[in-house]
């Protein structure tokens, strides 16, 4: 996918997440781009979870689109890749 057409995409993590590992690395294999935010460090990434409902990570957000977990299906379809 042309950096240029990609969706923005944040990562949710926090320090010893082994799922959040494995979704930046799924990622970056795939060549994708994304913003990390350790919701250990970054307390406003803590409370934008919270407000959201949602307590664990990983959380992608793709866009406005938030995939709780390590979700392969989920991320393939809203990002386009194709098995």
């Amino acid at each position: 996918m042309p950096a240029s057409r990609q969706p923005r995409i944040i990562i949710f993590t926090g320090s010893s997440c082994p799922w959040c590992e494995r979704v930046k690395h799924y990622l970056k294999e795939k060549g994708l781009r994304f913003r990390e935010v350790n919701v250990e460090r970054d307390r406003d990434g803590a409370r934008e979870l919270q407000r959201r409902g949602i307590m664990g990570v990983p959380v992608v957000m793709i866009g406005s689109h938030p995939i709780v977990g390590f979700d392969k299906a989920k991320l393939d379809i809203l990002l386009g890749i194709r098995r």
